[in-house]
């Protein structure tokens, strides 16, 4: 998910209503839900409920005495000083947000890149959100800013109450380091907003009755200039309430700055407007199947979902293509070039657009690359760039108007370096982690588990290097599977010392649903094929077992949001294969997800239940409503946060409410603040990470 589309409208806190007239169905299944008491996100009882269970989880596991030496290790990990500070390119400076023991909710600070290279840096602090939020009395989360100006002086700053996806936003002053008096403000909502100018924003919020969507999000487009109305601001785009959402996009570039707007018809597919010099809005020619990466000398560069034929060229699904915007607006392309076309065991993963060049980091077999591409009068051509193999390459950040580019390196057992690659040249290693635990004795390896349809599934196993093959390792599995979201190896810090140390053994499952080979392997598993997903994981997990890393007993499996759903449906329909599961700020009950904050505007990837034959995919595998009393399940660890406004509380506790109800024995934790993330700040997420931790020790060693 871009970063944009996190920054989207939210529900109204408290019971999740049905869309009128839209969800018959999902209303029919609250009125005969015993526990629909629960989706009643901030209902005293519902509260009382989850600080009951809090004090029940924690007895068992904080007063287990390895509890505390974890959450001490992981947060002295978490925030220690010698962390790379991973910036983001702006103004010709380097911006950065800092957390640790001191700064708690964190600090905005900046630099200049000569600063940054060096192993003193000399950071100026912008903004103190811990001293923000004492001297306002808030529990404030800050989730990023968004400038203007080549300079970087002016922007907009998101602030979030609790941990929230929902964000109120302030116009700031860096050169004052204060928010600006009368300056642009908005209340709190899931929003999108994107300057047109230094005096003009393109605003996607709540604008009152009927200005949202069905899935929770902005119908609408304003152009608020300042000091006007911004009930009366001309509107750019407004899109039906089926529809998922209306966005801004403004691309600033040394050759001048591009205005567009985006129709969202489901999660999957944009229809995209550009906004002319007299604010005049027209559709541009392009497919819905795509994904807009950037704009650079006057073309849009857009990844495919799926293949097309435009000026004579056949595209396929995967592919990065350039296309003249002016062509696309006058609605005749007459040329369209390509970028980069990714091989069958490749995909394009990040997409950074510098002042001269584009840069990719792609994946092939799960393991990543890093190419600069320049136009020449032949087409686009790729040059590798030399970085380490066998890891996870991501590029950090690149800046339209500079020609420099941060990109990582990292792999499970080595610490990430962060390169910086000045005007484009080589990449200079300018600052790494230092190791967290000792890798010397544990080896990495990718293996293929063969799913029930036959399609071979990779998977990473990280493992001590002298492990006997007697089925009695430990071992977690991890894994997500949708939304086109790649699994790459990333350096296991805590759960190096806190897991592998201990005698564990590490997997991460790259099943379809995922990005890993790109869209084909998403939409392998979308809607009615979701069982391929589960299959897959199901078959990774059996594969651990015949090869005899491990026995059902001694395996453990993971995974959040999306892949708490992957849990929750594995637990479900597997119970016979695993000793632990833990169920992550999940989707659960899939009859009423769509009804259930932002739950509508993914039913590009599940389905809609409204409809009789998409209910029937969906029914076979919805964890809530299969749980059964006649089944022996393993004693599952669910948690959630009250705060989160993405994936409905109200999923997490229904499912350990009807386990309960059942008979079967679950563990349950609920942060009352933290967000998606269900932690609000880095101690937060220590302890998460030391419950999760003793909860697998206390099922899978002891």
């Amino acid at each position: 998910m871009t970063a944009a589309a996190i920054m989207a409208l939210s529900a109204t806190p408290g019971i999740a209503a049905d869309a009128p007239d839209a969800a018959p169905f999902a209303a029919a299944e609250a009125a005969k839900d015993p526990f629909v008491w629960l989706e009643e996100v901030e209902g005293q009882k519902a509260l009382d409920w989850g600080r009951k269970h809090n004090d029940t989880t924690f007895a068992r596991l904080k007063a287990d005495p390895r509890f505390e030496k974890i959450r001490a290790e992981a947060e002295k990990f978490l925030t220690a000083q010698d962390r790379i500070a991973y910036g983001s390119l702006e103004g010709g400076k380097v911006d950065n947000f800092w957390q640790d023991q001191t700064n708690v909710r964190g600090v905005w600070r900046r630099t200049s890149l000569e600063s940054y290279k060096s192993p003193d840096t000399k950071w100026d602090v912008i903004l103190d959100i811990d001293q923000l939020a004492k001297e306002e009395g808030k529990n404030w989360v800050y989730k990023g800013h968004n400038c203007v100006g080549e300079d970087a002086s002016r922007c907009l700053v998101y602030l979030s109450d609790g941990g929230k996806d929902a964000v109120v936003v302030r116009e700031f002053d860096v050169a004052t380091k204060s928010f600006v008096k009368d300056g642009f403000q908005l209340p709190e909502s899931k929003q999108t907003i994107d300057w047109a100018d230094k005096d003009t924003l393109m605003v996607a919020t709540d604008f009152g009755p009927d200005s949202m969507t069905d899935s929770g999000y902005a119908r609408q487009v304003r152009l608020w200039k300042r000091g006007t109305d911004l009930a009366k601001a001309p509107l750019l785009l407004e899109v039906g309430k089926q529809d998922v959402w209306a966005r801004p996009y403004a691309v600033r570039r040394p050759e001048g700055t591009t205005l567009l707007v985006q129709r969202g018809p489901d999660f999957f597919t944009e229809e995209w407007h550009v906004v002319g010099k007299d604010n005049k809005v027209t559709k541009l020619a392009l497919p819905l199947a795509i994904e807009m990466r950037g704009v650079i000398e006057g073309d849009l560069i857009i990844a495919l979902r799926g293949d097309w034929s435009v000026a004579g060229k056949q595209f396929k699904k995967g592919d990065l293509v350039a296309v003249p915007l002016d062509q696309a607006a006058a609605g005749a392309i007459t040329r369209a070039d390509i970028v980069y076309a990714p091989a069958e065991t490749a995909a394009i993963q990040g997409v950074g657009v510098a002042k001269d060049a584009i840069y990719l980091d792609v994946l092939d077999n799960v393991t990543g690359k890093l190419l600069a591409l320049r136009k020449g009068a032949k087409g686009w051509a790729a040059k590798p760039i030399d970085l380490p193999a066998n890891g996870s390459v991501n590029i950090v950040s690149t800046d339209g108007f500079s020609t420099d580019v941060l990109v990582n390196y990292t792999n499970f057992l080595q610490p990430d370096t962060l390169y910086v690659m000045e005007k484009g040249g080589a990449p200079q290693a300018i600052k790494s982690l230092p190791a967290r635990f000792d890798a010397a004795p544990f080896t990495t390896e990718q293996r293929f588990a063969t799913s029930k349809d036959g399609t071979k599934v990779p998977y990473f196993i990280v493992r001590a290097k002298n492990q006997k093959p007697n089925g009695e390792n430990p071992t977690l599995l991890y894994g997500y599977g949708g939304f086109e979201i790649a699994l790459t190896p990333s350096y296991m810090s805590v759960l190096g010392k806190a897991w592998l140390e201990q005698g564990g053994t590490y997997v991460v499952a790259n099943i379809r649903g995922g990005g890993e080979f790109g869209p084909r392997w998403h939409q392998a598993a979308l809607k009615q094929n979701r069982q391929r997903a589960y299959d897959d994981f199901q078959a990774v997990a059996e594969d651990l077992i015949k090869t005899k890393v491990t026995k059902p007993a001694k395996l453990g499996i993971q995974g959040g949001s999306n892949g708490g759903l992957l849990t929750g449906v594995t637990m479900t329909q597997r119970p016979d294969l695993f000793g632990a599961v833990i169920v992550a700020v999940p989707l659960l009950d899939m009859m009423r997800y769509h009804t259930l904050l932002a739950g509508a505007s993914w039913m590009g990837e599940y389905g809609n239940p409204e409809i009789p034959a998409e209910r029937e995919w969906i029914a076979k595998y919805s964890p809530y409503q299969n749980i059964r009393k006649d089944v022996k399940y393993p004693e599952a660890f669910v948690y959630t946060s009250t705060k989160d406004d993405r994936v409905h509380p109200g999923h997490a506790r229904k499912f350990v409410a009807k386990l309960e109800s059942e008979g079967h024995p679950v563990m349950y934790y609920e942060n009352m603040e933290g967000g998606h993330s269900a932690a609000a700040n880095l101690k937060q997420r220590a302890e998460v990470t030391a419950l999760q931790i003793v909860y697998l020790t206390q099922k899978l060693v002891d």
